[in-house]
């Protein structure tokens, strides 16, 4: 992975590692609780989603996720071994909703959703509904892993947007 950190990135670094020659295949995933705060329209995007997406954003202000003793966790499920296998599970449990109005039906869920969309016209559709980021850099959407994208959606609710056909998740070898 050090060879992604030698080249000379001349883009943003999530749209640089999204293309075919950088990824190479590679999966990579991103905490779910964004560790960034953007605190103004001017920089080097010169303001292009910040009235559209990143204007809302504010810091945590819920007292107890601020006293997490990170070091005293358990974060081995995050090697990719088992990562997989986490990852895998939480896309199967998930209910599917099928069909038109995706938004008012998972607002009628409990737990956690699964969607699936066909391309990315497709996957832009369904973006739009819930307001998250619908850009795609070489094929592969924003935030994706395996071609799927997480995001909460009136939290605690996670929703899968899942491409059809996929994702092959592939189980680790059983170790005995």
């Amino acid at each position: 992975m050090f060879e992604l950190f030698l080249d000379n990135i001349r883009t943003y670094w999530d749209d640089w590692l999204r293309l075919k020659e950088n990824h190479r295949g590679r999966q990579f995933i991103r905490p779910e609780v964004c560790r960034t705060y953007n605190f103004g329209e001017q920089g080097s995007s010169l303001g292009q989603f910040f009235k559209q997406y990143l204007e809302t954003i504010k810091l945590n202000d819920v007292q107890a996720c601020h006293m997490v003793d990170w070091k005293s966790k358990d974060l081995s499920y995050l090697m990719e071994d088992k990562y997989v296998k986490h990852f895998a599970d939480m896309v199967k449990k998930a209910k599917p909703v099928l069909g038109t109005d995706a938004v008012l039906k998972t607002h009628n869920i409990d737990g956690d959703v699964r969607i699936q969309y066909n391309d990315q016209s497709h996957f832009e559709s369904i973006a739009r509904q819930f307001g998250i980021f619908e850009e795609w850099k070489d094929g592969v959407p924003r935030a994706a892993y395996k071609g799927v994208v997480v995001f909460r959606y009136q939290s605690p609710r996670r929703v899968f947007l899942v491409v059809r056909g996929g994702p092959k998740f592939k189980e680790p070898p059983v170790v005995n």
